[in-house]
């Protein structure tokens, strides 16, 4: 299917897990990333450097690459823990550098694909040094990706701030060449919705005739998604952005091993009751056998390829 453009809109380890599975099946893959992260590495490079958070582009370029090659496993090296650079990883530190000397951060991204040899290109969603801001529905308003991502009061609705940033060179005519979109997996707010309100998204995603497939996360998350069934998630993003969004939804109908549930469980995290919606569902076992409740790459690209291609008989 190397013909098919496939654009992916998200952050965090969930689009990267995607992008790792998608490759293998389509060459013409467009990343497109939040830049609202403020923790960790991303977030003391942001705030020391002004430079806007690395880490999620990092991820995604290092997923689109060859996995075993010594540049990606170098790009992911993090220093050890003690000392002025603990907790960076030589990527978000390569992009930072790049970012100064090759004229922009959209500019050092193009350059670290190339250096990776990617399969398909990462697009930071705005270049705008955006912060994400809440509104709880007990009133009170929260900024900051980290505090949306923590907070224990059920969000209302998410802005960013400044209002409405424009989005990055490419992103717009990406949306409108794709003949599919895919939204997630990853953290609700933080991770998807967040990208829609950057100028012109969601706008972009309504006039495209691509399929648009919605990811849905398989536990909910502390905070952010607590309580949420499948019919939360929808809803979230239909408000944020427009009815019908979504063309299909995939979710994980495998089992989860009882000692998993038992873990997430203790931090009040439970896997995402399928309730009823308007909008097509999928089921496919896509839990990855590990230790978290994630998807698996492989299993994950394959139920989505096999969408795509149910939908075009």
């Amino acid at each position: 299917m190397d013909n098919l453009k496939i654009a992916a809109i998200g952050g965090g380890t969930g689009l990267s897990t995607l992008l790792r599975g998608l490759k293998k099946y389509c060459g013409n893959i467009t990343a497109i990333v939040n830049v609202a992260d403020d923790g960790g590495s991303s977030g003391i490079l942001r705030n020391e450097l002004g430079v806007l958070p690395p880490g999620d582009i990092r991820n995604c370029l290092v997923a689109l690459s060859e996995e075993e090659s010594l540049m990606s496993r170098l790009f992911q090296y993090r220093f050890p823990a003690k000392g002025t650079l603990a907790g960076h990883s030589f990527g978000n530190l390569f992009l930072t550098a790049m970012s100064a000397i090759s004229g922009g951060f959209d500019n050092a991204i193009a350059k670290s694909g190339e250096v990776l040899a990617i399969r398909g290109r990462v697009l930071p969603v705005t270049l705008s040094n955006i912060i994400l801001e809440a509104e709880l529905e007990n009133g009170e308003k929260i900024k900051g990706e980290s505090s949306v991502s923590a907070t224990k009061e059920r969000i209302k609705k998410i802005n960013l701030i400044p209002f409405a940033p424009p989005a990055a060179p490419e992103v717009l005519d990406a949306l409108h060449q794709a003949d599919v979109i895919i939204f997630g997996p990853g953290s609700l707010y933080t991770s998807i919705i967040v990208n829609l309100l950057v100028d012109g998204i969601a706008d972009a995603v309504k006039a495209s005739k691509a399929q648009k497939i919605y990811v849905c996360n398989i536990m909910t998350q502390p905070g952010e998604t607590e309580d949420y069934k499948l019919s939360d998630h929808i809803n979230a993003i239909e408000e944020h952005s427009y009815a019908g969004i979504i063309d299909c939804i995939l979710m994980n109908k495998g089992k989860i091993p009882q000692n998993v549930l038992k873990r997430y469980k203790h931090y009040d995290s439970y896997q995402v009751e399928a309730d009823r919606v308007k909008t097509k569902t999928v089921k496919n076992s896509l839990f990855s056998d590990e230790i978290y409740a994630r998807h698996d790459s492989a299993k994950l690209a394959k139920a989505i390829i096999k969408i795509i291609k149910e939908s075009k008989r």
